[in-house]
């Protein structure tokens, strides 16, 4: 049976193996949740620990559907300082991640996932945007926790005023 058709790839007989395979999933899982989380509650050391020092985390895709042309994020600090700085005292965000898929393959992973984020400004909570995104993701064990070394984010919809948030 195709690998993808399946929640999990461990044969359901491998108690050891379903464990391990679980804990993998829980982890990845994780990261995303880490990035969002600290994103929403500026929480710089949560948010940073969902990446690997080298990550690139790459908005071009859904940026573009509003004219947006940002540069590919390159390393952990570049991404936390650069978000933390557009975000921190300026927009109010929450993040909801859903509909996660896991591939996992030895010390790396993919993942794909939707991510409703709003975003909303403390000075005017009227101007907001709500985005619904595709997140693709790749990650590497790091230990016992996993890290996003590769992030896209595209955009199936959205409302609202994005330029506000983000710039043209």
């Amino acid at each position: 049976m195709n690998a993808g058709l399946r929640a999990l790839s461990a044969p359901a007989a491998d108690l050891p193996a379903v464990v391990a395979e679980l804990r993998d999933r829980a982890e990845i899982a994780d990261a995303l949740y880490r990035f969002a989380l600290g994103q929403d509650t500026k929480d710089r050391d949560l948010f940073a620990s969902a990446f690997t020092p080298d990550a690139e985390l790459d908005f071009r895709p859904a940026a573009a559907r509003w004219g947006g042309a940002p540069p590919v994020m390159v390393g952990r600090d570049t991404i936390v300082d650069a978000i933390l700085a557009m975000f921190t005292g300026r927009v109010h965000t929450t993040h909801q991640v859903t509909n996660p898929r896991i591939t996992i393959d030895g010390d790396t992973a993919t993942m794909t996932a939707l991510v409703e984020a709003q975003h909303l400004l403390d000075a005017d909570p009227t101007v907001h945007a709500l985005l619904k995104n595709p997140y693709e993701l790749e990650l590497r064990r790091d230990g016992d926790r996993w890290l996003i070394d590769r992030m896209r984010i595209d955009n199936t919809w959205y409302t609202g005023d994005p330029t506000a948030i983000f710039g043209g």
